[in-house]
């Protein structure tokens, strides 16, 4: 049987699954490096990500109030992406897990003799 949130004993567990989503930590810690972006210059910062990944994303992290967007009625429509105050919260959380998967992959690496 699957548990509801309610039943759920694990606080994190619907902000983890959030955060394991395809592409949501590098939008995250774009937005957070970078600031507020429009969506093509956010596509660029990423890479390989598709437009429609990104905007199921994006609408997924706004749905949850981790990012806010900025519609604005100009030829063409600017449309800008940007942390919100909940978004910004996660800064510590994703600063903790920048340091440890670092300290993890420098401790993984290879030792080369010289």
């Amino acid at each position: 049987m699957r548990k509801t949130r309610e039943e759920n004993p694990c606080p994190m567990d619907t902000l983890l699954r959030l955060l394991m989503g395809p592409w949501t930590t590098q939008i995250l810690w774009v937005l957070r490096t970078q600031g507020a972006l429009r969506f093509g210059a956010l596509q660029r910062q990423l890479g390989q990500i598709s437009a429609r990944v990104l905007t199921q994303r994006l609408r997924l992290l706004e749905e949850a109030g981790i990012l806010y967007r900025d519609y604005r009625p100009t030829v063409p429509p600017e449309v800008s992406y940007g942390l919100t105050e909940k978004g910004r919260q996660l800064g510590t959380v994703l600063d903790g897990l920048d340091t440890l998967a670092r300290q993890w992959a420098a401790e993984d690496a290879p030792q080369s003799d010289h």
